[in-house]
């Protein structure tokens, strides 16, 4: 579970206490569900059950929220990421079990992580700079991976990796439960992107 999938069940994840926990909680839920140009402070105010002043003794700004928020959900994913990858030894298992273990995050209907990550063009440009500085971050995962792979020469791994975290990136749009599960599909892209 990542650390804002946490904070959507109230629980405390930054030792702040749980009042804290339980606002960004809240307006975790509310940007995912509303985005961040359709959710206000009152919005969360009236949400958590706190009076305008008494919000910002708990949150500094909109902006500032909307960040920590986006930089927790990709910790957790990365997190979840990195543990899959680890159990593997072979650089092609490596790269299914990330592909996995991505999926099963942006796939998982309680999971805010799609909705955090997916919200840049709505947010004003200084925020969408620090998203941006952790997106490549959290790519850096991929990065490795697709570094290790025994791919031929004439590959251009940056594209490579493009590509694929495109496809994978892609799934939320058209994926329905039902006949094949998150590592089901995982599995095949991977299989489409071996080159061995």
């Amino acid at each position: 579970m990542s650390r804002t999938d946490a904070q959507a069940k109230g629980e405390d994840t930054d030792g702040a206490g749980t009042r804290r926990g339980q606002i960004l909680a809240i307006a975790a839920q509310l940007f995912a569900r509303k985005g961040y140009r359709g959710t206000s402070m009152r919005d969360i105010g009236e949400a958590a059950g706190v009076l305008g002043g008494s919000l910002y003794h708990h949150i500094k700004s909109k902006d500032a929220l909307f960040v920590e928020l986006h930089h927790a959900a990709l910790d957790g994913a990365e997190a979840r990421i990195a543990a899959a990858v680890a159990a593997q030894d072979d650089p092609w298992a490596q790269l299914e079990a990330a592909c996995g273990a991505l999926l099963e995050v942006q796939l998982d209907p309680d999971s805010l992580t799609m909705p955090m990550m997916n919200d840049f063009r709505e947010v004003p440009d200084a925020v969408r700079v620090a998203l941006v500085e952790r997106r490549d971050r959290f790519e850096q995962l991929f990065r490795a991976i697709v570094a290790a792979l025994p791919l031929p020469a004439k590959i251009d791994r940056s594209l490579y990796r493009n590509l694929l975290l495109s496809q994978l990136n892609s799934v939320a749009d058209w994926y329905r439960p039902g006949r094949l599960t998150p590592r089901d599909i995982a599995a095949q892209i991977a299989h489409l992107y071996r080159h061995d």
